[in-house]
């Protein structure tokens, strides 16, 4: 498990097999959706901007001219876009394989959602909530189904206040409230897995973080801009976590992935641990329930 060179030539053939990935046209969706078409694999881009998703799947197919790529849109910012699309996939599947949770924004500016949930938190944790829970009945059909969440080293930073996790009550702090929305993926992951064991399902719960990779996800942030040329490393490389967390068949429900080198910032994708508090029980069960509670969405 502990395999340090693991890269995408581990990745066993994807013929049959569908993978879901959101976030697909930049950073590590764009990357993984080009590896996988390399793979065999039908890929389902859950996009925002279709357009642009149309760009990327060109550019893919200049590559691999029988890249199987399904563009549908949704917009995580909307629990009424997320169950449309999710409506859309169950009406022409009849299995999803590999659910991959990757889409996601970083830093920004306070806003709300559709729903006038806060915007980082309602993006990066309750629409992929949302759309994993629609989407359950396809990946119980899958031999072997999987989903992976994507949080980041920020979690460390997170501590979710659920007395206010709208930010209504404090002074909104953008950076917390993105350290929070990855403190929750990693909830969400741990508690689906044990929900999962419970009721011996085979599908595998997983996550993963890239590291410091540059990608467009920090345009609202100028210090990670600046700092790029000395510590980042490119989308082929960042994507590894995520791409072992769904393909490794070694790995185990639960499991967290990362860069080896330089405090996980960058390296051959490995087991990793996320802190103390990602682990805690109560917390995890309370975010579920204020979850559906949130997006109405019962598992």
């Amino acid at each position: 498990m502990s395999k340090l060179n693991w890269n995408t030539q581990n990745i066993a053939d994807q013929t049959n097999r569908t993978i879901l990935i959101t976030g697909a046209t930049s950073g590590l969706g764009k990357e993984a959706s080009k590896i996988l078409s390399e793979k065999n694999a039908k890929i389902i881009m859950a996009v925002r901007n279709t357009k642009k998703a149309e760009n990327v799947a060109e550019e893919i197919k200049k590559q691999h001219p029988d890249a199987q790529l399904d563009i549908r849109e949704m917009d995580l910012s909307s629990l009424q876009s997320v169950r449309d699309f999710a409506e859309s996939v169950k009406s022409d599947y009849a299995r999803i394989d590999v659910l991959i949770n990757n889409a996601g924004i970083m830093a920004c500016p306070f806003d709300t959602t559709d729903d006038n949930i806060e915007i980082q938190m309602g993006t990066n944790h309750l629409g992929h909530f949302a759309l994993t829970g629609l989407l359950m009945p396809l990946l119980q059909k899958a031999k072997n189904g999987r989903i992976v969440a994507t949080s980041s080293i920020g979690h460390k930073m997170g501590k979710i206040d659920f007395e206010d996790i709208n930010w209504e009550k404090r002074k909104y702090k953008s950076s917390q409230a993105y350290a929070d929305s990855k403190m929750a993926n990693l909830y969400f992951t741990y508690e689906l897995a044990r929900k999962l064991k419970n009721e011996k399902s085979d599908i595998k719960v997983t996550a993963a973080h890239p590291g410091w990779t540059k990608t467009n996800l920090q345009k609202h942030s100028w210090y990670m801009r600046m700092l790029n040329p000395l510590f980042s490393q490119g989308p082929d490389l960042g994507v590894l976590p995520t791409l072992r967390a769904a393909f490794d068949p070694n790995a185990n429900s639960g499991d967290y992935f990362g860069p080896s080198r330089f405090f996980e910032m960058h390296g051959s994708p490995i087991l990793v641990k996320s802190n103390e508090l990602s682990h805690s029980l109560e917390a995890a069960k309370k975010l579920w329930e204020v979850s559906a509670q949130m997006t109405n969405i019962k598992f």
